[in-house]
């Protein structure tokens, strides 16, 4: 075969196909009766981009199903701009085809920008004589086929209307356990035309947990709300913190909106220098974008598929009669992009945003999925999400062998407080790591579902070079940067930098260890600004905490909460530096733990010593415990300004403490991600 024919290319029923590829273009100028052949309209021919995702898929499972050159690749490529979607996508094993060498590649075309649009755009408004109020009429709210529940204002989360506009209410007393739910309040808080609107609601916030429920009774006697569900078990918090939404009297101030679910109304309190009439203004549809369902009965996942530079935004929640009360984690919140039966893919330099729920779930079935470069933010739930409470033994259930790094998650929770950064849930041999994770309100990083010391599939999960910070900020209680739970042969902490955790009450924790937590080694990790430990364990067995650096936590720098017949840990070779607070917290005085060669030091008093609970070094060295550890300055380089790295001539050297170096930690430069 000569030159000129070694790449035989063929129209065949809307699409081509190459020795090489077969390649669809879509295009928002598109045409889905053109053949998605070329990314631009060749004359008048169907030469041209198709106008649908769904379209080309279809296209795409043609091919896969005809099995014309399996060995190929099919690509889809995307212009910029928006794709709104009046369902969510779907990718099953005949969209890609049966052959193992067969994969599907959704990419942008060149450098532009594809977003796939879960919402739609608000028009209509009129300003309401000269204030800052505007409003427009939705006729599909009105008449009942719509309603939603955010909203979003050139690509700013607008605010549904709440009370109070800062801050919180409290409740009075210990949350409450009726069913349904009966809120004490404080007189003022909450009032009695609110239970008669029917869509006020109340967000409250209870230890790891919250809910979100409607008002249906108001008692201003005894100043007792009825809401419209019942709560959970684990919800408890004393005085709890909580907030009042979508009241009409609550829409009082700038950047605030309210609708109107009897007349359609929509009205929005415009920012200064704002103008309606010249903004994007978008309401989600939507609650997914994407399924990707592998077949269970035949045993037949989806591989070989890689998402890369696409922009998913806008999907909307739904609320129940009953409401919601969340058991911790968000836990029954999924995914934008929720994936069953996915292996060896990728989802690389993607963007998740303005979203209602977490932003990639890999559920059962899942294995060997790259999650890379990612940036997600503005989500209602958390970020990623891995793993089912309940697989098989084994076999096509099982979840495990994730890559996820290099992502930059953060602003998360907006409209689930508990949700998380990175949620392995009961999946093995994953490794986290490179990541950026920030302003969130409850844990960056959570490893396991099981509690307490029965056999989990969470094992083997490697976390290291992470930057994690800006959590809890005040809001829930009993939270760590990084969250473990049971057994976990082979899971490995490392070379993280975790700072500013924060809790409502307890709970502010760096390094957390909770129940049954075993056999895991966390190492060469930094961690200050903590507000109750930098490291603390609940119980667990045999785990190694070494050549860590806790600094300056505001009521502990570490925490062991339960007595138990085993050793708990070994701590050792760590430098505890602190000028608040104490050094030790909870319950230390049974010896079930290694402690030796150490370095700890209180700044605030660098010639008085330091108090093991109550104990001079001297006692508590008599009891077997610190031995050959020191009470001495370490000499960091500038620990005012959080600078710890260690000056020569610091006693940590010959104490066999290793320095920590922070420079390849958080996310990577393209070219250096392995």
């Amino acid at each position: 075969m000569n030159a000129k024919h070694s790449l035989i290319t063929l129209a065949l029923c809307g699409f081509i196909v190459s020795a090489q590829a077969v390649t669809f273009y879509v295009s928002p100028r598109g045409n889905d009766a053109w053949d998605g052949s070329a990314p631009d309209r060749k004359g008048s021919s169907v030469q041209g981009p198709l106008l649908t995702i769904k379209a080309a898929l279809d296209k795409a499972g043609t091919v896969a199903q005809r099995a014309i050159n399996p060995g190929d690749p099919t690509v889809i490529v995307l212009r910029g701009g928006y794709y709104p979607l009046n369902q969510p996508l779907e990718i099953t094993p005949d969209t890609i085809g049966a052959s193992s060498k067969q994969s599907l590649t959704i990419r942008p075309y060149k450098n532009e920008r594809p977003v796939v649009h879960g919402g739609t755009s608000i028009t209509g408004w009129r300003r309401m004589g000269t204030s800052p109020v505007w409003q427009t009429t939705i006729p599909e709210v009105r008449e009942g086929k719509w309603y939603f529940r955010q909203l979003f204002v050139n690509g700013e989360r607008a605010v549904r209307a709440r009370t109070p506009n800062d801050g919180f209410f409290r409740m009075v007393g210990e949350s409450p356990k009726d069913n349904p739910v009966r809120l004490h309040y404080r007189a003022g808080d909450i009032k009695k035309p609110w239970a008669a609107d029917g869509d006020v609601e109340v967000v409250a916030f209870l230890a790891w947990g919250d809910l979100r429920m409607q008002i249906r009774s108001v008692d201003d006697e005894k100043h007792v709300a009825t809401l419209s569900g019942n709560p959970q078990e684990s919800n408890r918090e004393n005085n709890a913190q909580y907030y009042i939404e979508n009241a009409p009297d609550a829409f009082d101030c700038a950047g605030e909106w309210y609708l109107d679910r009897k007349t359609g109304v929509l009205k929005y309190w415009t920012l200064p220098g704002q103008d309606m009439t010249r903004l994007e203004v978008v309401a989600p549809r939507l609650d997914s974008l994407l399924r990707i369902n592998g077949d269970f009965k035949e045993h037949r996942p989806v591989s070989n598929l890689s998402l890369r530079g696409i922009t998913f935004s806008y999907t909307d929640w739904a609320l129940g009669e009953h409401g919601y009360a969340d058991t911790q984690a968000a836990f029954m919140i999924r995914g934008a992009l929720k994936a069953e039966g996915l292996v060896n893919s990728s989802i690389e330099d993607c963007e998740f945003s303005h979203l209602a729920n977490y932003a990639i779930d890999l559920g059962r079935g899942c294995r060997s999925v790259k999650m890379v470069g990612n940036d997600i933010f503005d989500m209602g739930a958390g970020g990623i999400r891995v793993g089912e409470p309940n697989v098989g033994p084994e076999g096509f259930d099982p979840n495990s062998g994730h890559v996820i790094t290099d992502n930059h998650i953060h602003h998360l929770g907006e409209v689930y407080k508990p949700a998380i950064g990175v949620f392995v849930i009961q999946s093995g041999n994953n490794r986290i790591a490179h990541n950026h994770i920030h302003d969130l309100y409850y844990t960056a990083v959570s490893l396991g579902w099981t509690w307490g010391y029965q056999t989990s599939p969470c094992h083997h999960n490697i976390v290291e070079y992470n930057h994690l910070h800006d959590i809890g900020k005040g809001v829930l209680s009993d939270m760590g940067a990084v969250y473990t739970l049971g057994i976990q042969e082979g899971t490995i902490i490392r070379n993280n930098l975790v700072h500013d955790v924060d809790a409502f009450t307890y709970g502010g924790w760096g390094l957390y260890t909770d129940e049954g937590s075993t056999h895991i080694l966390l190492e060469k990790n930094i961690v200050y600004r903590t507000k109750s430990a930098g490291f603390h364990q609940h119980y667990g067995k045999e785990n190694i905490v070494r050549n860590n650096i806790f600094a300056l936590g505001r009521e502990h720098q570490l925490m062991r909460s339960r007595k138990e017949q085993h050793s708990s840990f070994t701590f050792e070779r760590n430098i505890v530096y602190f000028n608040t607070g104490e050094l030790l917290g909870s319950n230390w005085d049974d010896g079930k733990y290694e402690i030796d060669n150490n370095i700890y030091f209180d700044a605030r008093k660098p010639d008085a010593g330091v108090k093991f609970q109550g104990l001079t070094f001297e006692e508590w060295q008599s009891k077997g415990r610190d031995t050959h550890s020191l009470i001495a300055d370490p000499l960091f380089k500038n620990p005012a300004k959080l600078d710890f790295r260690l000056k020569p001539g610091s006693p940590a050297g010959r104490m066999g403490i290793e320095p920590i170096s922070t420079k390849e930690i958080g996310i990577r430069k393209k070219r250096d991600r392995t």
